[in-house]
């Protein structure tokens, strides 16, 4: 099983987003997600990622080389994570 560890970009509400907050991957176009929150929206990029990712493997598409190249294979129960604080 591999583990990606993907850039998120996370935008202020605008009229552009309905107000909403947006979250997207952008090495991933087209994959971002909308919320109420900066929480809100990452937790649902979540899921979308996962799936843009799964639809490229079972429709046999490349991965973008960014993606590849921030894989790594998971070993035993640990898992790496990273917090971002901004100030």
């Amino acid at each position: 099983m591999k583990q990606y560890r993907l850039p998120v970009v996370v935008h202020q509400p605008s009229e552009e987003t309905e107000y909403k907050y947006l979250a997207e991957v952008p090495v991933l176009p087209g994959c971002r997600a909308w919320g109420n929150t900066p929480a809100e929206a990452t937790e649902y990029l979540q899921s979308v990622a996962t799936k843009f990712i799964e639809s490229y493997k079972i429709h046999g598409h490349v991965l973008p080389k960014a993606i590849e190249e921030s894989a790594y294979e998971l070993v035993g129960p640990a898992v790496k994570s990273e917090l971002i604080v901004v100030l």
